[in-house]
């Protein structure tokens, strides 16, 4: 079963997002790739929506953001998408107030992780409203930094309202907060949209190897869908010999001696175990960063008795 793709468009509000989204929705039709876009408002009703085009599968999620509030009517949204909808490419458009690893952790639910690759996270970035940050809450602020430090390609966009140093500060202090990241000066946000899904498939054929040489993504998602059952005591040894970089794990855990897989679930270093009671899908979801692939996959595969 071929994977759908999957793009988060992230970045503040006002930085530009949904004229990304009209760039990237033409660009794939370019490429003959039917694109699905899954909307996130925070208010009641839909601002952006006539963005996107007739023929474009579209589902909005409003009144709350995909990452807190709302996370449920997400997988329904999804779930939706993939039974109803014919579609090669996903993008979806945060709202301003939306955490990446947060919505990467909503969109890879264990129920279909298998079914999306997570391909990385576009963020733009307002030159001026960058510049001008001081005016904004230190919770605001380090939001703004989240979106930056966990992005694939950095959007740093309306910088025809900066002067050519502040330009260059501008992509200075972008790129001291996320080294790893491709940065695009644009103005509306105005890119070579080829340039970030040719860097993106490049990857995808490279795989790790690359990564191991010094091109970490940003953040990553690993799925894996177990075939047999799992030692409880092997499993827990496993987590304890994770790296600090990853995030969250999730999934339904086939256990030895159980009827049912049991859920599985850590974040910020805290693991919790949920007897579930009935049969999952046994996909196991890893976030993080600096993360290498073939290691994880053939660590699991070890505990994985089929």
């Amino acid at each position: 079963m071929v994977k759908k793709e999957v793009y988060i468009l992230s970045g503040f509000l006002g930085s530009g997002k949904t004229t990304l989204l009209k760039h990237v929705l033409q660009a794939l039709k370019e490429e003959n790739k039917k694109p699905a876009v899954l909307m996130n408002e925070l208010g009641s009703v839909s601002i952006d929506s006539d963005a996107v085009e007739a023929d474009t599968s579209m589902r909005e999620l409003l009144d709350g953001c995909i990452c807190c509030t709302i996370s449920d009517k997400l997988e329904a949204q999804l779930q939706d998408l993939l039974v109803n909808e014919q579609f090669d490419v996903l993008i979806i458009e945060t709202t301003g107030a939306a955490h990446p690893v947060e919505v990467v952790d909503s969109i890879l639910s264990p129920l279909f992780a298998d079914r999306f690759e997570f391909k990385g996270i576009i963020t733009v970035v307002d030159g001026r409203q960058w510049k001008e940050r001081s005016q904004f809450s230190p919770s605001v602020l380090h939001l703004m930094r989240e979106q930056i430090r966990h992005a694939q390609y950095i959007i740093a966009n309306k910088v025809d309202l900066l002067t050519e140093m502040e330009q260059g500060t501008f992509i200075y202090e972008l790129q001291q907060i996320n080294n790893r990241a491709k940065v695009y000066l644009t103005n509306y946000a105005k890119v070579s949209m080829k340039d970030i899904f040719s860097e993106a498939a490049e990857i995808k054929i490279e795989g790790y190897e690359k990564a191991s040489i010094g091109r970490h993504l940003s953040l990553q998602a690993v799925v894996y869908t177990f075939k047999g059952e799992v030692d409880g005591e092997e499993f827990e040894e496993w987590v304890r010999k994770q790296p600090e970089t990853i995030y969250r794990m999730k999934g339904y855990i086939p256990l030895k001696g159980k009827k049912y897989p049991a859920m599985f679930q850590y974040s910020y270093g805290m693991p919790l175990f949920m007897q579930a009671d009935m049969k999952y899908k046994t996909n196991f979801v890893i976030i993080g960063e600096e993360l290498s692939k073939s290691d994880i996959l053939q660590s699991l595969q070890a505990i994985d008795h089929y």
